[in-house]
């Protein structure tokens, strides 16, 4: 996942444009995108989409950030989006990982619900001073949880940090990805709001590659080619995946359950990953 390209819940005619574009994954968003009395609307646009011929024949990623867990709207968000075709459920504003495994057992009643053929991953928001402290806790309190996602515009703000400079931007992804790491799970690095600094953007994004992030957030597509270049896979990445892709083949139940490659084991949001490597590669 080199590149994740947020799309605005409330924009329907950029979905399609969004899947025929080279990000890796695509990130709906009901949350900060949406204004209050749109909520619904873009919650069953989002969930028609995802669930679609197209979406369900693609090999990108897809994701879904919905609204907070105290918010009004969190359990109907999970409700319209636990289907088919949803990769991770992006969960916003985890600060414990209680509040983790409560969002969790939500994701579960509703997939129950809706009769959904494979687990939801969850895809888990680093963006306040105490999820940051609680980072490795929650990363390590659900076998759902896929990975951390930095958030430095709500972490840096509630805390009067400045968001551009360097050194600060380095302690937090450090932080982050050593959480990230001690539970082994993935971590993603932030969105950059200045869409005309493109040299900031690159700043950032190879300082999280050395760190061992995964990719980074696009909030536009000018912005995902920059994501691609800078986490192109390695060859053993390529390799890992080819693995991957080859073993899930061989195995009868590799789409509905789990398997092994290379002493891991492998459910379907790790094959979608691999997945999604190989087919960036071959369009690079």
């Amino acid at each position: 996942m080199r590149s994740k390209l947020f799309v605005p819940g409330t924009r329907p005619e950029l979905f399609g444009k969004a899947l025929a574009g080279p990000a890796d994954a695509l990130s709906f968003d009901l949350e900060d995108a949406v204004a209050e009395e749109r909520k619904a609307a873009a919650r069953i646009a989002v969930a028609g989409f995802v669930g679609s011929e197209a979406a369900l024949a693609s090999r990108k990623l897809m994701i879904v950030r919905v609204n907070a867990p105290d918010s009004p709207h969190f359990a109907a968000d999970i409700a319209a989006v636990a289907r088919d075709g949803v990769t991770l459920i992006n969960l916003p504003k985890i600060e414990s990982a209680a509040s983790l495994r409560a969002a969790v057992a939500q994701i579960e009643r509703a997939e129950t619900l809706n009769q959904i053929a494979q687990p939801i991953g969850v895809l888990v928001n680093i963006e306040t001073p105490r999820a940051l402290a609680n980072a490795s806790e929650i990363a390590s309190a659900h076998p759902r949880v896929a990975g951390l996602q930095l958030g430095l515009a709500d972490l840096f703000e509630a805390a009067g940090v400045e968001r551009y400079d360097m050194a600060n931007v380095h302690a937090a992804m450090f932080a982050v990805r050593m959480a990230a790491a001690q539970a082994d799970v993935f971590a993603i690095d932030s969105a950059y709001a200045d869409l005309h600094d493109e040299a900031g953007y690159l700043a950032e994004a190879r300082m999280a590659r050395r760190l061992g992030f995964i990719g980074k957030s696009c909030l536009h597509p000018v912005q995902v080619g920059l994501a691609n270049k800078i986490f192109a896979a390695t060859a053993a990445e390529l390799d890992a995946a080819r693995r991957i892709v080859a073993a899930a083949a061989a195995a009868p139940d590799a789409g509905r359950g789990v398997f092994v490659v290379d002493g891991r084991m492998i459910d379907l949001p790790f094959l979608k990953r691999a997945q999604a490597l190989l087919a960036a590669a071959e369009r690079a």
